[in-house]
């Protein structure tokens, strides 16, 4: 079992989505997806991270051991790395280096952090066995932090001589292709699709090598698409997969029973792309709260909802064609839809009249839930997407309705209710 099929097996095991393991370690789903489709390998940060979220051991992870096990024996009673875990420290470095798989010929490396994470692993274990005997050796202090001092700069120089000549060994020798290009060619709203032209030359070609163009699209599955194979041993292929905001392209090289793959371009909000950019024009929610209620909008006195585009793009907003509302929201979860109906203001003099909408009734607020305003837009497809407005929740220590402190505006209109 790979180390990819590790990964992607705790995670399933977890419940867990690529996009949600992702947001946990700090990283984007295209990188999980990397991972387990053993295109690249975690960093070393990220691997410990991992092995602590799945409750294995990190050589687990990497094949080194056979069994999950737990979190690695801790150092011995004086502070100092046992025969065992400096093994097992050998074992997990050469197993990282040797499993580095190909990577695409024009992205940036990661190799300077992994031969520095590598490089601090080391001078920490040098670092624990100096600290443990400082008792025995007070009158040799001030000598010994010069000698650490001088030794980590030292090794930090080698490191970034070094990291720099192994970053252009691989990018010449750790690459399938030659060449290659990806192009979105469009998008379709209406069949919810997006058209691309992929184009990748094998660095080594075989007679008789096949190439498929994979494109996972947050399916169960990636999509192959066979490419056809052409002058100077190119293969190529416009292929149509269903429009999302995270389409992954690689190629695999297929020659007898040999599969090499290699991860050529990441598309991101192409999906989002294809919807106008809007947002509510109000003031905050919390200016509105009086005594734990939201009022009721007066035809008067009260400023309602109003609707902005912002930026041109190529979805523009038209009324004629789409449904718009608007609501009040708690935890995601409709409260009531406000009423559409016409505003005038004075703009440069001029009166001007828009559609707003109007909050019908007051609203009782309750602590521990969290309330915001959100458009939903319907488009002439029957698609629909969310634009909320930031939320509102109960501050027990200030008795107020105030804005978190932090918070995710989510457009999904699966995670909401109305």
């Amino acid at each position: 079992m790979t180390s990819g099929q590790r990964i992607a097996q705790k995670r399933k095991e977890l419940g867990l989505s690529q996009e949600a393991l992702g947001e946990e370690l700090g990283v984007s789903r295209q990188a999980i997806y990397k991972w387990e489709s053993d295109a690249s390998l975690p960093e070393i940060e990220k691997l410990v991270a991992l092995s602590a979220r799945f409750s294995v051991s990190v050589g687990w992870l990497l094949g080194v051991e056979e069994t999950p096990g737990g979190p690695a024996e801790a150092a011995g009673a004086n502070g100092e790395l046992t025969g065992a875990q400096l093994k097992m420290v050998e074992e997990i470095v050469d197993r990282y280096l040797a499993a580095q798989p190909p990577a695409p010929a024009q992205k940036r490396r990661r190799w300077p952090r992994v031969l520095l994470a590598l490089a601090g692993v080391v001078i920490l274990g040098v670092f624990i066995n100096l600290f443990s005997r400082l008792d025995r050796v007070t009158e040799d202090y001030n000598s010994l932090q010069n000698s650490i001092g001088s030794l980590t700069y030292d090794v930090n120089s080698q490191i970034g001589s070094i990291t720099s000549r192994v970053e252009e060994i691989l990018k010449s020798q750790n690459t399938l292709t030659a060449e290659y290009h990806t192009s979105h060619l469009s998008s379709d709203p209406a069949a919810n699709t997006a058209t691309f032209a992929v184009y990748a030359v094998p660095k080594t070609y075989v007679e008789g090598m096949e190439a498929l163009f994979l494109a996972d699209c947050e399916e169960d599955a990636p999509l192959e698409f066979p490419g056809t194979l052409g002058e100077a041993q190119s293969f190529s292929a416009e292929i149509t997969v269903p429009l999302t905001d995270s389409i992954a392209l690689s190629v695999v090289f297929v020659t007898g029973e040999k599969r090499e793959t290699q991860v050529l371009d990441y598309y991101g909000s192409l999906y989002s792309e294809t919807f106008p950019s809007l947002t509510l024009e109000t003031g905050p929610l919390e200016w509105e709260v009086e005594d734990g209620v939201l009022p009721a909008h007066s035809e008067t006195g009260d400023r309602p909802v109003l609707l902005r585009e912002y930026g041109s793009g190529d979805c523009p907003y038209d009324p004629d064609r789409s449904q718009i509302q608007v609501g009040l929201f708690r935890d995601n979860e409709l409260v009531l839809w406000y009423e559409e109906r016409p505003y005038t203001y004075i703009l440069d003099g001029k009166s001007v009249t828009t559609s707003a909408w109007y909050r019908p009734r007051d609203v009782v607020l309750e602590p521990g839930h969290e309330y915001a305003e959100a458009l939903v837009y319907t488009d002439q497809y029957g698609r629909q997407r969310v634009y909320p407005d930031g939320p509102i929740v109960y501050d027990e220590a200030s008795g107020e309705w105030s804005s978190p402190g932090s918070y995710a505006l989510i457009n999904d209109p699966a995670a909401w209710t109305f």
